[in-house]
């Protein structure tokens, strides 16, 4: 299941938190090598002090298996303040219309439940739980900054990413920017490739506060 975490939320589900980002240093900084902020075991960044959205995809037991985290681009954004240069002079995107997502995370087994194509079920919930709350938000399009590797996977699962520009060197990553449309279209497509019979997210979210 997806468990959508608002800054009103913080407090009551602060362990959730706290798994979340020992599964973002495990992620970004122990398996992938990225230059990120870290305090202690955990992965924090000055985007996290923004109040953003996170979804959290859980385990049957209930542990941390994924996360995403999801800003407004009418504020500051990883895009616009901290990879300008992913753009190629294209302005960044500002609408409320457009949320950017950032820190996408999946750390399951190896004998993980997988979908179509060879992606993990958890990867197809936190996906399409991306996805459904785009819906609840009557948002057009998800802008990110992801790895082309990354890309390749969101191709294969049905939900191809809109380049904004080519690929770039970002530390040890080839990195690109795009925008992931938002749709039920593309809704039905992940339920069906990951095998998604109910929701993702585990309780309603139309008209959510953030």
């Amino acid at each position: 299941m997806i468990q959508l975490l608002t800054s009103r939320s913080y407090g009551e589900f602060s362990s959730t938190l706290v798994e979340m980002h020992r599964l973002r240093h495990r992620v970004f900084k122990l398996r992938m090598g990225w230059d990120v902020q870290t305090s202690g075991d955990m992965e924090i960044d000055d985007f996290d002090a923004l109040h953003p959205v996170y979804l959290t995809q859980l385990s049957d037991s209930g542990h941390v298996q994924g996360s995403v985290r999801l800003l407004p681009t009418l504020g500051p954004t990883m895009l616009r303040d901290t990879f300008p240069k992913l753009l190629e002079g294209e302005p960044a995107p500002s609408s409320p219309l457009v949320w950017e997502s950032s820190r996408f995370a999946i750390d399951v087994t190896a004998d993980a439940p997988k979908g179509d194509h060879g992606i993990t079920r958890a990867a197809y919930e936190l996906f399409a739980g991306m996805v459904e709350f785009g819906l609840s938000r009557q948002l057009t399009d998800i802008v990110t900054v992801t790895d082309v590797r990354m890309e390749r996977i969101l191709r294969r699962a049905g939900w191809p990413l809109r380049r904004i520009g080519g690929p770039s060197p970002i530390g040890n990553t080839l990195a690109v920017a795009g925008y992931l449309a938002i749709s039920s279209e593309i809704l039905s497509k992940l339920r069906k490739a990951g095998s998604l019979s109910m929701p993702a997210l585990w309780t309603p979210v139309i008209f959510a506060a953030a």
